[in-house]
């Protein structure tokens, strides 16, 4: 009989997004795989079966305590051999969900970045903290992405055993194809060759603040134009603050982009205004495509950047400071330039091929009947 894993996240587009080599990868080895995840099921060709669950993101919507039930019933049924966990929300629910079987199978949540740090609200933390120290005996195998987390799951113990891990890795392959003539891309989004263009790849929500970005384009000369592809829910609101702002002729939303190769191909410069990180996504892929990058001091930027070396680090949610560093690379593009190729180099170590055999071989460290990694 075939081992089975379940993928657990909070929505399937995670999973989508982040997970599927790890899916394919379980196949490869000849296991049965499932993944749960909240929002409408997604399309999911590596796994054997997909289970919708009702996750939302309020922490004590009824619905909630409802998934947690589904997922015990899951559980039950079909007696996983490994349960992976991924995002805060999902990772709390699976594992309330897994201290509840008669016989438990081994754990393992992977921490994208825990909503909390030393700048957060004193109660907020407490609280966060106090569902990981919940669910901590039920954790069998924390990853953690980042040096603020390892440091932080080891000294509250969040988990049996913690490792930290250089993320799960980026398929820079996707980023490899010819995008096709600079000025030509640029038109497709109503640049000109003079703009200097900064991207911002991220979900709109009030952690990632694009907001803090427009309040900065008056402070930056008029060619500097902001490029902020995604979606969420403070999209409009962002909309029209550049109206309300007079820049909007500055700002283009083109919405969610499949292919982020053209866009940072057209791009002088990647930026962040994000509250806190894992490890993320967006910024690999930017230093991959040897742009300079400026991003807010945070957990998950400092693990990635270094000051003056691969981009420029701001304080959080300071426009002003945001604005210098970005002068900064427009008085001196042979500084930029030199930032852009030495973030390239120092994005090497999270391709998806030297990540994913490091991360499949933890996964597989907690199966009892090895006690030791498998082979992969």
């Amino acid at each position: 009989m075939k081992q089975r894993v379940l993928f657990t996240a909070s929505t399937g587009s995670h999973l989508y997004n982040f997970h599927r080599p790890y899916l394919e990868a379980f196949h490869g080895l000849g296991w049965e795989v499932h993944a749960a995840c909240g929002g409408p099921p997604p399309s999911l060709p590596e796994a054997d079966a997909v289970f919708p669950v009702s996750f939302e993101k309020k922490m004590t919507a009824p619905s909630n305590f409802r998934a947690q039930a589904g997922l015990r019933r899951l559980m039950e049924e079909h007696r996983y051999d490994l349960i992976i966990t991924h995002t805060s929300l999902a990772a709390f629910f699976t594992r309330r969900a897994a201290a509840a079987l008669p016989k438990r199978p081994p754990v393992v949540n992977v921490a994208h970045g825990y909503l909390f740090d030393d700048d957060t609200p004193f109660f907020k933390r407490r609280l966060l903290l106090l569902a990981e120290r919940l669910t901590a005996p039920q954790t069998d195998l924390l990853l953690t992405m980042n040096a603020w987390d390892f440091q932080a799951a080891n000294r509250w113990r969040l988990g049996r055993r913690i490792e930290n891990i250089p993320g799960v890795g980026v398929d820079f392959s996707r980023l490899d194809a010819p995008p096709g003539p600079r000025t030509q891309l640029r038109a497709t989004y109503g640049f000109c060759d003079a703009d200097f263009v900064l991207v911002y790849a991220a979900e709109f929500s009030a952690r990632k603040n694009q907001a803090m970005l427009i309040r900065a384009l008056p402070l930056l000369p008029e060619r500097v134009r902001l490029l902020l592809p995604g979606q969420g829910a403070l999209l409009e609101e962002c909309r029209t603050l550049a109206r309300t702002l007079g820049v909007a002729d500055r700002t283009v939303f083109p919405g969610q982009v499949g292919q982020m190769g053209p866009l940072y191909a057209l791009a002088d410069a990647a930026v962040s205004a994000s509250r806190s990180e894992g490890l993320p996504f967006n910024v690999m892929e930017a230093m991959y495509a040897a742009l300079p990058v400026v991003a807010t001091r945070v957990k998950g930027h400092t693990d990635l950047l270094t000051h003056g070396v691969t981009g420029l680090l701001y304080p959080y949610d300071d426009e002003a400071a945001f604005a210098v560093s970005v002068r900064h690379l427009l008085d001196d593009p042979a500084a930029a330039a030199a930032m852009g190729r030495a973030a390239r180099e120092a994005a090497a170590p999270y391709a998806l091929d030297q990540v994913l055999p490091q991360v499949l071989s933890l996964y597989t460290s907690v199966l009892p009947r090895t006690g030791a990694a498998l082979e992969i």
